[in-house]
Protein backbone atom coordinates (compact mmCIF):
# COMPACT_ATOMS: atom_id res chain seq x y z
CA UNK A 1 0.00 0.00 0.00
CA UNK A 2 1.36 3.55 -1.17
CA UNK A 3 1.12 6.33 1.31
CA UNK A 4 0.06 9.59 -0.73
CA UNK A 5 2.51 12.17 0.24
CA UNK A 6 -0.64 14.25 1.06
CA UNK A 7 -1.73 11.54 4.05
CA UNK A 8 -2.30 13.63 7.70
CA UNK A 9 -2.29 16.85 5.96
CA UNK A 10 -5.31 19.00 5.55
CA UNK A 11 -6.91 19.08 1.74
CA UNK A 12 -6.30 22.59 0.21
CA UNK A 13 -9.42 24.11 -0.02
CA UNK A 14 -9.53 23.58 -4.29
CA UNK A 15 -9.56 19.84 -3.52
CA UNK A 16 -12.48 20.19 -1.27
CA UNK A 17 -16.00 18.49 -3.01
CA UNK A 18 -18.11 21.12 -4.00
CA UNK A 19 -21.46 20.57 -2.24
CA UNK A 20 -23.61 22.57 -4.64
CA UNK A 21 -22.11 20.39 -7.54
CA UNK A 22 -23.08 17.44 -5.66
CA UNK A 23 -26.41 18.09 -4.69
CA UNK A 24 -27.46 19.42 -7.78
CA UNK A 25 -26.40 16.13 -9.17
CA UNK A 26 -28.26 14.27 -6.87
CA UNK A 27 -31.67 15.79 -8.11
CA UNK A 28 -29.97 16.54 -11.81
CA UNK A 29 -28.71 13.18 -12.68
CA UNK A 30 -30.48 9.59 -14.10
CA UNK A 31 -29.15 6.38 -13.35
CA UNK A 32 -29.72 4.02 -15.72
CA UNK A 33 -30.59 0.31 -14.28
CA UNK A 34 -29.54 -0.88 -17.48
CA UNK A 35 -25.95 -0.26 -16.10
CA UNK A 36 -25.00 -2.75 -13.36
CA UNK A 37 -23.03 0.21 -11.39
CA UNK A 38 -25.77 2.27 -11.54
CA UNK A 39 -28.63 0.02 -9.86
CA UNK A 40 -29.31 -0.09 -5.98
CA UNK A 41 -26.85 -2.25 -4.36
CA UNK A 42 -27.29 -3.05 -0.57
CA UNK A 43 -23.66 -4.49 1.00
CA UNK A 44 -22.95 -4.92 4.41
CA UNK A 45 -23.50 -1.54 5.77
CA UNK A 46 -26.55 -0.42 2.86
CA UNK A 47 -26.56 1.12 -0.41
CA UNK A 48 -23.96 3.58 -0.77
CA UNK A 49 -22.80 6.05 -3.88
CA UNK A 50 -22.06 9.64 -5.06
CA UNK A 51 -24.60 11.36 -6.69
CA UNK A 52 -22.13 12.51 -9.90
CA UNK A 53 -21.51 9.22 -11.25
CA UNK A 54 -25.45 8.29 -10.93
CA UNK A 55 -24.77 5.74 -8.03
CA UNK A 56 -26.59 7.88 -5.40
CA UNK A 57 -29.66 9.99 -6.41
CA UNK A 58 -32.70 10.72 -5.82
CA UNK A 59 -34.06 8.11 -7.97
CA UNK A 60 -32.27 5.57 -5.81
CA UNK A 61 -33.81 6.85 -2.60
CA UNK A 62 -37.58 7.37 -3.74
CA UNK A 63 -36.70 3.76 -4.96
CA UNK A 64 -35.24 2.46 -1.62
CA UNK A 65 -37.71 4.42 0.63
CA UNK A 66 -40.57 2.64 -1.75
CA UNK A 67 -39.11 -0.43 -0.99
CA UNK A 68 -38.89 -0.12 2.68
CA UNK A 69 -42.78 1.10 2.65
CA UNK A 70 -43.46 -2.12 0.93
CA UNK A 71 -41.50 -4.72 3.06
CA UNK A 72 -43.09 -2.79 6.29
CA UNK A 73 -46.86 -4.02 4.98
CA UNK A 74 -45.59 -7.52 4.34
CA UNK A 75 -43.95 -7.84 7.66
CA UNK A 76 -46.64 -6.24 9.31
CA UNK A 77 -44.43 -2.82 10.64
CA UNK A 78 -47.17 -0.83 11.76
CA UNK A 79 -45.38 0.99 14.60
CA UNK A 80 -43.52 4.72 13.75
CA UNK A 81 -40.13 4.81 11.50
CA UNK A 82 -37.06 6.12 13.14
CA UNK A 83 -35.13 8.16 10.53
CA UNK A 84 -31.82 9.96 11.20
CA UNK A 85 -28.93 11.67 9.42
CA UNK A 86 -25.45 12.37 9.57
CA UNK A 87 -23.48 15.35 8.46
CA UNK A 88 -22.59 14.21 4.74
CA UNK A 89 -24.04 16.72 2.14
CA UNK A 90 -25.97 14.16 0.79
CA UNK A 91 -27.71 13.11 3.50
CA UNK A 92 -29.98 16.12 4.11
CA UNK A 93 -32.00 15.60 0.76
CA UNK A 94 -32.02 12.07 0.77
CA UNK A 95 -33.20 12.09 4.21
CA UNK A 96 -36.16 14.87 2.91
CA UNK A 97 -37.10 12.64 -0.16
CA UNK A 98 -37.47 9.59 2.46
CA UNK A 99 -39.73 11.60 4.57
CA UNK A 100 -42.35 12.56 1.84
CA UNK A 101 -42.36 8.77 0.36
CA UNK A 102 -42.94 7.31 4.57
CA UNK A 103 -45.43 10.43 4.87
CA UNK A 104 -47.16 8.91 1.47
CA UNK A 105 -47.63 5.80 2.72
CA UNK A 106 -48.99 7.19 6.34
CA UNK A 107 -46.03 6.04 8.28
CA UNK A 108 -45.52 8.30 11.50
CA UNK A 109 -41.59 9.48 11.01
CA UNK A 110 -39.67 9.83 13.91
CA UNK A 111 -37.14 12.81 13.10
CA UNK A 112 -35.13 14.96 15.46
CA UNK A 113 -36.38 17.68 17.62
CA UNK A 114 -33.76 20.17 16.47
CA UNK A 115 -33.22 18.67 13.03
CA UNK A 116 -30.68 17.97 14.09
CA UNK A 117 -27.57 15.00 13.08
CA UNK A 118 -28.74 11.48 14.20
CA UNK A 119 -25.74 8.65 15.33
CA UNK A 120 -26.91 5.33 14.35
CA UNK A 121 -26.77 3.75 17.89
CA UNK A 122 -29.19 6.74 18.67
CA UNK A 123 -31.74 5.08 15.94
CA UNK A 124 -31.02 1.69 17.44
CA UNK A 125 -31.34 2.69 20.81
CA UNK A 126 -34.79 4.47 19.98
CA UNK A 127 -35.73 1.42 18.10
CA UNK A 128 -35.11 -1.35 20.81
CA UNK A 129 -36.53 0.82 23.36
CA UNK A 130 -40.30 1.47 21.79
CA UNK A 131 -40.47 -2.10 21.16
CA UNK A 132 -40.19 -2.77 24.63
CA UNK A 133 -42.75 -0.81 25.89
CA UNK A 134 -44.10 1.90 22.89
CA UNK A 135 -45.87 4.53 23.80
CA UNK A 136 -49.65 5.57 23.23
CA UNK A 137 -49.31 8.14 21.01
CA UNK A 138 -47.37 5.77 18.61
CA UNK A 139 -48.09 2.23 19.00
CA UNK A 140 -46.70 -0.94 16.70
CA UNK A 141 -43.44 -2.51 16.19
CA UNK A 142 -41.16 0.43 15.13
CA UNK A 143 -37.89 0.33 12.68
CA UNK A 144 -35.54 2.60 11.85
CA UNK A 145 -33.33 4.54 8.75
CA UNK A 146 -30.11 5.85 8.81
CA UNK A 147 -29.06 8.06 6.11
CA UNK A 148 -25.08 7.68 6.02
CA UNK A 149 -22.76 6.30 3.92
CA UNK A 150 -20.31 5.79 7.11
CA UNK A 151 -16.81 7.31 6.93
CA UNK A 152 -16.53 7.36 3.76
CA UNK A 153 -15.39 10.48 1.76
CA UNK A 154 -17.21 13.77 1.49
CA UNK A 155 -18.97 13.13 -2.07
CA UNK A 156 -20.43 10.01 -1.02
CA UNK A 157 -24.16 9.41 0.62
CA UNK A 158 -26.04 6.07 1.68
CA UNK A 159 -29.02 4.36 3.36
CA UNK A 160 -29.30 1.56 5.65
CA UNK A 161 -32.17 0.37 6.93
CA UNK A 162 -32.90 -1.59 10.66
CA UNK A 163 -35.61 -3.40 10.94
CA UNK A 164 -37.35 -3.95 14.34
CA UNK A 165 -34.51 -5.58 16.12
CA UNK A 166 -32.88 -2.75 15.52
CA UNK A 167 -29.36 -3.67 13.97
CA UNK A 168 -28.82 -4.17 10.48
CA UNK A 169 -31.00 -5.84 8.32
CA UNK A 170 -29.81 -9.36 7.26
CA UNK A 171 -28.90 -10.07 3.22
CA UNK A 172 -32.77 -11.73 3.14
CA UNK A 173 -33.89 -8.11 4.18
CA UNK A 174 -31.75 -5.90 2.13
CA UNK A 175 -31.65 -8.54 -1.01
CA UNK A 176 -36.08 -7.99 -0.95
CA UNK A 177 -35.31 -3.94 -0.94
CA UNK A 178 -32.89 -4.22 -3.15
CA UNK A 179 -35.02 -5.93 -5.75
CA UNK A 180 -38.01 -4.12 -5.44
CA UNK A 181 -35.93 -0.91 -5.59
CA UNK A 182 -34.24 -2.10 -8.73
CA UNK A 183 -37.34 -2.83 -10.04
CA UNK A 184 -38.89 0.48 -9.54
CA UNK A 185 -36.07 1.94 -11.05
CA UNK A 186 -36.66 0.02 -14.19
CA UNK A 187 -40.49 0.93 -14.03
CA UNK A 188 -39.54 4.57 -13.94
CA UNK A 189 -40.27 5.05 -10.52
CA UNK A 190 -44.29 4.96 -11.94
CA UNK A 191 -45.56 3.23 -8.87
CA UNK A 192 -43.39 5.35 -6.06
CA UNK A 193 -45.68 7.21 -3.72
CA UNK A 194 -44.76 10.50 -2.65
CA UNK A 195 -46.30 13.60 -1.04
CA UNK A 196 -45.80 16.90 0.25
CA UNK A 197 -48.05 16.74 2.91
CA UNK A 198 -45.58 15.96 5.77
CA UNK A 199 -48.31 15.82 8.31
CA UNK A 200 -47.35 12.46 9.71
CA UNK A 201 -43.86 13.74 10.47
CA UNK A 202 -43.38 13.61 14.50
CA UNK A 203 -40.52 14.82 16.76
CA UNK A 204 -38.36 12.89 18.91
CA UNK A 205 -35.74 14.06 21.11
CA UNK A 206 -33.20 11.49 20.19
CA UNK A 207 -30.71 13.29 22.52
CA UNK A 208 -31.98 13.02 25.58
CA UNK A 209 -33.91 9.42 24.95
CA UNK A 210 -30.13 8.54 24.29
CA UNK A 211 -28.10 10.81 26.65
CA UNK A 212 -29.96 10.72 29.45
CA UNK A 213 -29.88 6.42 29.13
CA UNK A 214 -26.14 6.05 29.26
CA UNK A 215 -25.63 5.43 32.93
CA UNK A 216 -27.51 2.35 32.40
CA UNK A 217 -24.63 0.77 29.84
CA UNK A 218 -21.46 3.02 31.58
CA UNK A 219 -20.31 4.03 35.10
CA UNK A 220 -20.39 7.66 34.24
CA UNK A 221 -21.07 8.62 38.10
CA UNK A 222 -17.15 6.93 38.21
CA UNK A 223 -16.00 8.78 35.35
CA UNK A 224 -17.33 12.10 37.22
CA UNK A 225 -16.13 11.68 39.86
CA UNK A 226 -12.59 10.59 38.68
CA UNK A 227 -12.04 13.92 37.24
CA UNK A 228 -10.30 12.41 34.52
CA UNK A 229 -9.74 15.09 31.35
CA UNK A 230 -11.58 13.43 28.50
CA UNK A 231 -10.96 14.85 24.77
CA UNK A 232 -13.24 14.28 21.55
CA UNK A 233 -13.10 14.96 18.31
CA UNK A 234 -16.69 13.98 16.36
CA UNK A 235 -14.82 14.50 13.15
CA UNK A 236 -17.39 16.65 11.70
CA UNK A 237 -19.73 13.66 12.36
CA UNK A 238 -23.49 13.39 14.19
CA UNK A 239 -22.35 12.61 17.36
CA UNK A 240 -21.18 16.75 18.03
CA UNK A 241 -24.52 17.70 19.87
CA UNK A 242 -24.21 14.32 21.89
CA UNK A 243 -20.82 14.96 23.08
CA UNK A 244 -21.94 18.21 24.17
CA UNK A 245 -24.96 17.00 26.23
CA UNK A 246 -22.78 14.34 27.71
CA UNK A 247 -20.56 16.51 29.19
CA UNK A 248 -22.87 18.70 30.32
CA UNK A 249 -25.51 16.42 32.09
CA UNK A 250 -23.42 14.32 33.13
CA UNK A 251 -20.49 16.98 34.64
CA UNK A 252 -17.77 15.09 32.60
CA UNK A 253 -14.53 17.41 32.33
CA UNK A 254 -14.67 16.57 28.53
CA UNK A 255 -13.70 18.85 25.91
CA UNK A 256 -14.82 19.12 22.28
CA UNK A 257 -11.15 19.64 20.50
CA UNK A 258 -13.58 20.62 17.11
CA UNK A 259 -17.20 21.02 17.26
CA UNK A 260 -17.57 22.29 13.39
CA UNK A 261 -19.91 20.59 10.99
CA UNK A 262 -19.14 21.26 7.50
CA UNK A 263 -20.18 18.93 4.52
CA UNK A 264 -16.91 19.65 2.85
CA UNK A 265 -15.10 18.13 6.43
CA UNK A 266 -12.03 20.27 5.30
CA UNK A 267 -10.89 20.12 9.33
CA UNK A 268 -10.11 16.15 8.43
CA UNK A 269 -6.52 15.42 7.88
CA UNK A 270 -6.46 13.07 4.42
CA UNK A 271 -6.47 9.70 4.81
CA UNK A 272 -3.59 7.05 3.70
CA UNK A 273 -4.94 7.61 -0.20
CA UNK A 274 -5.08 11.54 0.11
CA UNK A 275 -8.24 11.19 0.31
CA UNK A 276 -10.72 12.92 3.16
CA UNK A 277 -12.67 9.73 4.92
CA UNK A 278 -13.29 10.59 7.90
CA UNK A 279 -12.12 7.31 9.73
CA UNK A 280 -11.52 7.71 13.56
CA UNK A 281 -9.08 4.27 13.20
CA UNK A 282 -6.67 5.91 10.75
CA UNK A 283 -3.18 7.37 12.24
CA UNK A 284 -3.52 10.02 9.38
CA UNK A 285 -7.62 11.38 9.26
CA UNK A 286 -6.68 11.51 13.53
CA UNK A 287 -3.76 13.25 13.19
CA UNK A 288 -4.67 16.04 14.82
CA UNK A 289 -6.11 14.42 17.93
CA UNK A 290 -3.04 12.08 18.18
CA UNK A 291 -1.27 15.46 18.42
CA UNK A 292 -3.26 15.91 21.00
CA UNK A 293 -3.12 12.92 23.43
CA UNK A 294 -1.39 14.68 26.28
CA UNK A 295 -3.30 17.20 27.14
CA UNK A 296 -6.05 14.30 28.28
CA UNK A 297 -6.16 11.39 29.95
CA UNK A 298 -7.63 9.61 27.64
CA UNK A 299 -8.77 11.02 24.33
CA UNK A 300 -11.80 9.57 21.62
CA UNK A 301 -13.92 10.39 18.42
CA UNK A 302 -16.50 8.75 16.05
CA UNK A 303 -17.08 8.53 12.19
CA UNK A 304 -19.43 10.59 10.58
CA UNK A 305 -22.79 8.44 12.31
CA UNK A 306 -20.73 7.78 15.34
CA UNK A 307 -20.89 4.10 14.95
CA UNK A 308 -17.35 3.12 15.00
CA UNK A 309 -14.90 4.47 17.58
CA UNK A 310 -11.19 5.46 17.99
CA UNK A 311 -9.18 5.57 21.25
CA UNK A 312 -5.85 7.74 21.95
CA UNK A 313 -3.91 7.82 25.55
CA UNK A 314 -0.94 9.31 26.33
CA UNK A 315 1.72 6.56 26.22
CA UNK A 316 -0.11 4.43 23.24
CA UNK A 317 -1.39 6.91 20.92
CA UNK A 318 -4.13 6.16 18.63
CA UNK A 319 -4.81 2.09 19.63
CA UNK A 320 -5.78 -0.38 16.95
CA UNK A 321 -9.00 -1.14 16.82
CA UNK A 322 -8.05 -4.43 17.56
CA UNK A 323 -6.42 -3.53 20.65
CA UNK A 324 -9.36 -1.59 22.15
CA UNK A 325 -11.94 -4.95 21.51
CA UNK A 326 -9.51 -6.88 23.38
CA UNK A 327 -9.07 -4.38 26.26
CA UNK A 328 -13.11 -4.40 26.51
CA UNK A 329 -13.80 -7.27 26.82
CA UNK A 330 -11.21 -8.09 29.50
CA UNK A 331 -12.44 -5.09 31.40
CA UNK A 332 -16.31 -6.03 30.97
CA UNK A 333 -15.63 -10.20 31.63
CA UNK A 334 -12.53 -9.25 33.92
CA UNK A 335 -15.47 -8.79 37.23
CA UNK A 336 -16.47 -5.08 36.26
CA UNK A 337 -20.33 -6.41 35.03
CA UNK A 338 -22.37 -8.82 36.68
CA UNK A 339 -23.61 -10.98 33.60
CA UNK A 340 -24.23 -14.81 33.54
CA UNK A 341 -21.18 -16.91 33.31
CA UNK A 342 -22.71 -18.03 29.91
CA UNK A 343 -22.73 -14.62 28.55
CA UNK A 344 -20.39 -14.82 25.57
CA UNK A 345 -18.75 -12.92 23.48
CA UNK A 346 -18.42 -12.10 19.54
CA UNK A 347 -16.14 -11.65 17.39
CA UNK A 348 -15.67 -11.58 13.67
CA UNK A 349 -13.28 -14.48 12.41
CA UNK A 350 -11.03 -11.17 10.94
CA UNK A 351 -10.34 -9.71 14.15
CA UNK A 352 -7.67 -10.15 16.19
CA UNK A 353 -6.83 -13.57 17.83
CA UNK A 354 -5.95 -12.40 21.11
CA UNK A 355 -9.29 -12.00 22.17
CA UNK A 356 -9.57 -15.51 21.75
CA UNK A 357 -6.91 -16.19 24.70
CA UNK A 358 -8.23 -13.06 26.89
CA UNK A 359 -11.42 -15.00 26.23
CA UNK A 360 -9.89 -18.49 27.43
CA UNK A 361 -8.75 -17.08 30.22
CA UNK A 362 -11.85 -15.40 31.19
CA UNK A 363 -13.55 -18.67 30.81
CA UNK A 364 -15.50 -16.98 28.14
CA UNK A 365 -17.24 -18.86 25.17
CA UNK A 366 -15.88 -17.06 22.17
CA UNK A 367 -19.02 -16.92 19.15
CA UNK A 368 -16.73 -16.21 15.72
CA UNK A 369 -19.16 -14.86 13.03
CA UNK A 370 -18.50 -14.07 9.50
CA UNK A 371 -17.97 -10.27 8.70
CA UNK A 372 -20.89 -8.05 9.36
CA UNK A 373 -22.35 -6.55 12.52
CA UNK A 374 -25.77 -8.14 11.81
CA UNK A 375 -24.44 -11.45 12.78
CA UNK A 376 -24.66 -10.11 16.66
CA UNK A 377 -28.00 -8.58 16.55
CA UNK A 378 -29.83 -11.76 17.90
CA UNK A 379 -27.07 -12.64 20.75
CA UNK A 380 -26.93 -9.04 21.96
CA UNK A 381 -31.06 -8.97 21.54
CA UNK A 382 -31.29 -12.16 24.07
CA UNK A 383 -28.65 -11.45 26.17
CA UNK A 384 -26.59 -14.43 25.22
CA UNK A 385 -23.86 -12.26 23.92
CA UNK A 386 -22.41 -9.68 26.46
CA UNK A 387 -20.10 -8.17 23.64
CA UNK A 388 -19.66 -7.78 19.57
CA UNK A 389 -17.19 -6.66 17.88
CA UNK A 390 -15.44 -6.14 14.76
CA UNK A 391 -11.91 -5.22 13.77
CA UNK A 392 -13.12 -2.04 11.75
CA UNK A 393 -13.42 -0.26 15.20
CA UNK A 394 -17.40 -1.58 15.41
CA UNK A 395 -18.65 -2.30 18.80
CA UNK A 396 -21.58 -2.70 21.27
CA UNK A 397 -22.31 -4.45 24.77
CA UNK A 398 -24.80 -5.17 26.84
CA UNK A 399 -26.71 -2.90 29.93
CA UNK A 400 -24.86 -3.16 33.15
CA UNK A 401 -28.21 -5.13 34.04
CA UNK A 402 -27.22 -7.73 31.12
CA UNK A 403 -30.35 -6.11 29.30
CA UNK A 404 -29.64 -4.47 25.24
CA UNK A 405 -28.61 -1.26 24.67
CA UNK A 406 -27.85 -1.66 20.99
CA UNK A 407 -28.57 -3.98 18.68
CA UNK A 408 -26.29 -1.91 15.81
CA UNK A 409 -22.54 -0.43 16.74
CA UNK A 410 -22.37 2.19 18.79
CA UNK A 411 -19.41 4.31 18.50
CA UNK A 412 -20.03 6.65 21.80
CA UNK A 413 -20.19 3.94 24.47
CA UNK A 414 -16.74 1.93 23.90
CA UNK A 415 -15.21 5.85 24.49
CA UNK A 416 -16.93 6.04 27.85
CA UNK A 417 -16.17 2.33 28.39
CA UNK A 418 -12.08 3.39 28.20
CA UNK A 419 -12.84 6.92 30.37
CA UNK A 420 -14.80 4.03 33.00
CA UNK A 421 -11.74 1.77 32.59
CA UNK A 422 -9.61 4.78 33.05
CA UNK A 423 -11.07 6.03 36.30
CA UNK A 424 -11.65 2.70 37.88
CA UNK A 425 -8.31 1.11 37.68
CA UNK A 426 -5.92 3.49 37.22
CA UNK A 427 -4.52 2.37 34.30
CA UNK A 428 -6.07 3.70 30.50
CA UNK A 429 -6.69 1.45 27.69
CA UNK A 430 -3.00 2.16 26.27
CA UNK A 431 -1.44 0.32 29.83
CA UNK A 432 -4.20 -2.28 29.97
CA UNK A 433 -3.22 -3.79 26.31
CA UNK A 434 0.52 -3.56 27.11
CA UNK A 435 0.13 -5.59 30.47
CA UNK A 436 -2.68 -8.00 28.12
CA UNK A 437 -0.03 -8.48 25.04
CA UNK A 438 2.88 -9.18 27.71
CA UNK A 439 0.82 -12.04 29.18
CA UNK A 440 -1.01 -13.46 26.13
CA UNK A 441 1.41 -12.21 23.26
CA UNK A 442 2.22 -9.44 21.27
CA UNK A 443 0.33 -10.22 17.78
CA UNK A 444 1.30 -8.40 14.24
CA UNK A 445 -1.35 -7.81 12.21
CA UNK A 446 -2.29 -6.51 8.70
CA UNK A 447 -4.77 -6.17 6.16
CA UNK A 448 -3.55 -6.31 2.52
CA UNK A 449 -5.69 -6.20 -0.93
CA UNK A 450 -4.61 -8.11 -3.99
CA UNK A 451 -5.42 -7.49 -7.77
CA UNK A 452 -8.79 -9.92 -8.89
CA UNK A 453 -10.98 -9.83 -11.32
CA UNK A 454 -14.67 -10.54 -11.57
CA UNK A 455 -14.37 -14.04 -11.98
CA UNK A 456 -11.23 -14.93 -9.46
CA UNK A 457 -13.81 -13.12 -6.69
CA UNK A 458 -16.63 -15.41 -7.89
CA UNK A 459 -14.70 -18.49 -7.02
CA UNK A 460 -12.84 -17.24 -4.33
CA UNK A 461 -16.44 -16.37 -2.56
CA UNK A 462 -17.56 -19.98 -3.08
CA UNK A 463 -14.40 -21.96 -1.90
CA UNK A 464 -14.60 -25.30 -0.66
CA UNK A 465 -11.98 -25.90 2.37
CA UNK A 466 -10.88 -29.00 0.33
CA UNK A 467 -9.65 -26.60 -2.54
CA UNK A 468 -6.65 -25.21 -0.11
CA UNK A 469 -4.47 -27.95 -0.40
CA UNK A 470 -1.37 -26.56 1.69
CA UNK A 471 -0.39 -27.88 4.41
CA UNK A 472 1.96 -25.57 6.29
CA UNK A 473 1.24 -21.96 6.57
CA UNK A 474 4.99 -19.89 7.68
CA UNK A 475 6.92 -23.12 8.89
CA UNK A 476 3.43 -23.98 10.73
CA UNK A 477 1.40 -27.12 10.82
CA UNK A 478 -2.37 -25.70 9.73
CA UNK A 479 -4.50 -26.22 12.36
CA UNK A 480 -7.88 -25.29 10.33
CA UNK A 481 -9.18 -24.68 6.88
CA UNK A 482 -12.17 -22.54 7.33
CA UNK A 483 -15.36 -21.49 4.53
CA UNK A 484 -17.92 -21.33 7.52
CA UNK A 485 -17.21 -19.79 10.34
CA UNK A 486 -17.14 -21.52 13.34
CA UNK A 487 -19.52 -19.45 15.11
CA UNK A 488 -22.45 -20.02 13.43
CA UNK A 489 -22.04 -22.33 10.65
CA UNK A 490 -22.27 -19.32 8.03
CA UNK A 491 -20.53 -18.98 5.11
CA UNK A 492 -17.62 -16.28 5.08
CA UNK A 493 -17.38 -15.92 1.93
CA UNK A 494 -14.01 -16.61 1.78
CA UNK A 495 -11.37 -18.68 3.41
CA UNK A 496 -9.71 -18.37 6.92
CA UNK A 497 -6.66 -20.42 7.39
CA UNK A 498 -5.11 -21.00 10.78
CA UNK A 499 -2.20 -22.18 12.73
CA UNK A 500 -1.11 -22.34 16.35
CA UNK A 501 0.42 -19.18 15.81
CA UNK A 502 -0.84 -17.12 12.91
CA UNK A 503 -3.53 -17.00 10.82
CA UNK A 504 -5.22 -15.27 7.46
CA UNK A 505 -8.58 -14.49 5.96
CA UNK A 506 -9.04 -14.01 2.46
CA UNK A 507 -12.41 -12.22 1.13
CA UNK A 508 -13.39 -10.49 -2.23
CA UNK A 509 -13.80 -6.89 -2.40
CA UNK A 510 -17.43 -6.21 -2.80
CA UNK A 511 -17.07 -2.55 -4.51
CA UNK A 512 -13.18 -3.28 -6.08
CA UNK A 513 -11.07 -5.31 -8.31
CA UNK A 514 -9.55 -7.16 -5.66
CA UNK A 515 -8.99 -9.59 -2.66
CA UNK A 516 -8.84 -8.27 1.11
CA UNK A 517 -6.16 -10.45 2.46
CA UNK A 518 -6.09 -9.89 6.92
CA UNK A 519 -3.32 -11.33 8.69
CA UNK A 520 -1.91 -12.16 11.94
CA UNK A 521 1.32 -13.43 13.75
CA UNK A 522 1.84 -13.97 17.03
CA UNK A 523 5.95 -14.77 16.19
CA UNK A 524 6.34 -11.04 14.89
CA UNK A 525 6.90 -8.49 11.90
CA UNK A 526 8.99 -10.58 9.52
CA UNK A 527 6.53 -13.97 10.30
CA UNK A 528 3.50 -12.11 9.23
CA UNK A 529 5.09 -10.99 5.97
CA UNK A 530 5.33 -14.87 5.43
CA UNK A 531 2.05 -15.19 6.48
CA UNK A 532 0.78 -12.80 4.18
CA UNK A 533 3.17 -13.86 1.70
CA UNK A 534 1.77 -17.91 1.64
CA UNK A 535 -1.15 -16.45 1.48
CA UNK A 536 -1.13 -15.11 -1.81
CA UNK A 537 0.28 -18.62 -2.97
CA UNK A 538 -2.68 -20.58 -1.04
CA UNK A 539 -5.09 -18.75 -2.31
CA UNK A 540 -3.68 -18.26 -6.09
CA UNK A 541 -3.91 -22.60 -5.95
CA UNK A 542 -7.23 -22.78 -4.47
CA UNK A 543 -8.15 -20.32 -7.42
CA UNK A 544 -6.67 -23.06 -10.21
CA UNK A 545 -4.64 -22.22 -13.03
CA UNK A 546 -7.29 -20.81 -14.97
CA UNK A 547 -8.34 -18.18 -12.60
CA UNK A 548 -4.81 -17.76 -10.48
Amino acid sequence: MSVSEHAGRLADPADLVDVDALIGAYFDERPDPAQAGQRVAFGTSGHRGTSTARTFNEAHVLAIAEAVCRYRAEQGIDGPLFLGRDTHALSEPAAATIVEVLAAHGVAVMVDADDGFTPTPAISHAILTHNRNPPTRAPGRADGIVVTPSHNPPQDGGVKYNPPHGGPADTDVTGAIQREANALLEGGLRDVKRTKDTSSVQRHDYVSAYVDDLPAVVDLAAIRDSGLRLGVDPLGGASVAYWAAIAERHGLDLTITNDQVDPTFRFVPRDWDGKIRMDCSSPYAMAKLRDLADQFDVAFANDPDADRHGIVTPGAGLLNPNHHLAVCIGYLFGGNRDWPGDTAVGKTLVSSAIIDRVAADLGRRVVEVPVGFKWFVDGLLDGTLGFGGEESAGASFLRRDGTPWSTDKDGLIPCLLAAEMTARGGDDPGVRYAAMAERFGRPSYRRVDVAADAQQKAVLSKLSSDQVTGTELAGEPIREILTEAPGNGAPIGGVKVVSESAWFAARPSGTEDVYKVYAESFLGDEHLERVIAEAEELVAGALGPSNA
